[in-house]
């Protein structure tokens, strides 16, 4: 079973004549409106510079093929001052009642141009972060944060939804409360060692009463690197999609040769943090000259999928610089995750 990929990609590119989104376009976040019959698409752009800032940009579409720009401005931008002062990044969208609730990923300083030869590693600490600064702005490290909207134009901001001691992503909440909690997913940096119990960063799943109690919540250990095109780090894409058979959701993993490529997952409706079902080989990988060339070589990294018409769409980053599109048919790769044992 394997991801068919739309022949009209990239579905979306960079602007030259937007400054915040002229050098890439790129993981978008989805979700469906269902009174509009519209996807949203909320996708990561970068600009041009030596700084290599990050903003989200809106577009939409009424057949999920198709996508037209909202606005010639940002959807939502880097906070004046905060954790998310530098960049915005690879953003989930999960919606309850009315509010849609938006994961991200941010930092304090922006990274610098780091696929260039001899560029700024984006982990060292800038100069003008003080050496009695906390551990995150040290070594400026990706945190996650969390933001609210109802209409993707004024915006909450929560504040970090992971421990900001670590550099922490993919993290995706769940779409409802289960148990009457919170669920979260993320994949910390550094939690690789004996004492974590797996060699490479995995994803985790944890969960509060309180959304804003997640980052102190303990976490349990979701899955963690088994097959021969699961080589080094490993996390979640996908917000959980409710089914009769479980939670399901799509992850990566990075190969021996770095390339990111895609599995499925189905998890428990009652205890997601129990896996069902697990597909052993690859569903996509980087294959077509958009997921090749850009600025990192070798990446299908979706952020959002929805289903319309009983087909699955999913939409993903290209090598860091394009959006694109893939689809199938969602029963289809249901019946086949249920053949695949966890």
């Amino acid at each position: 079973m394997k991801l068919e990929r739309f022949q009209g990609n990239p579905i979306l590119g960079p602007h030259p004549e937007h400054l915040w989104e002229d050098l890439a376009t790129f993981n978008p976040a989805a979700c469906y409106d269902e009174t509009k019959k519209e996807v949203r698409l909320l996708y990561r752009t970068a600009k041009s510079g030596p700084e290599y800032k990050c903003w989200f940009g809106l577009a939409t579409s009424r057949d999920g093929y198709h996508f037209e720009r909202v606005s010639d401005q940002p959807a939502m931008s880097p906070s004046v001052e905060g954790f998310d002062g530098a960049t915005i990044q690879d953003p989930r969208i999960v919606k309850m009642g009315e509010w849609y609730y938006v994961t991200y990923t941010c930092r304090h300083y922006p990274f610098g141009r780091f696929w260039v030869p001899g560029g700024r590693d984006p982990y060292v600490r800038p100069a003008e972060a003080a050496p009695e600064f906390p551990h995150y702005l040290r070594t400026n490290a990706t945190l996650t944060g969390l933001a609210m909207t109802k209409d993707f134009k004024t915006w909450i901001r929560a504040g970090w939804i992971t421990d900001p001691l670590l550099d922490d992503r993919d993290a995706i909440l769940f779409p409802e409360k289960i148990g009457g909690k919170f669920w979260l997913m993320h994949r910390p940096l550094e939690w690789g060692g004996p004492q974590f119990g797996t060699d490479q960063a995995c994803a985790w799943i944890k969960c509060a009463d309180d959304l804003m109690g997640l980052p102190a919540a303990p976490s349990k250990r979701l899955i963690q690197q088994r097959f021969a095109w699961e080589t080094y780090k490993l996390g979640i894409n996908t917000p959980p999609l409710r089914t009769p058979h479980g939670w399901f959701t799509l992850y990566h993993a990075v190969g021996a040769d770095k390339f990111y490529r895609l599995g499925a997952l189905l998890l428990d409706l009652e205890d997601p943090s129990r896996v069902l079902h697990r597909t052993p080989d690859w569903l996509m990988q980087p294959e077509a000259d958009y997921e090749i060339e850009g600025f990192y070589r070798g990446v299908c990294f979706p952020c959002g999928t929805v289903v319309i018409g009983g087909k699955l769409f999913v939409y993903y980053g290209a090598a860091d610089k394009y959006c694109a599109l893939a689809t199938c048919d969602f029963q289809a790769l249901l019946d086949h995750l249920l053949k695949c044992p966890a």
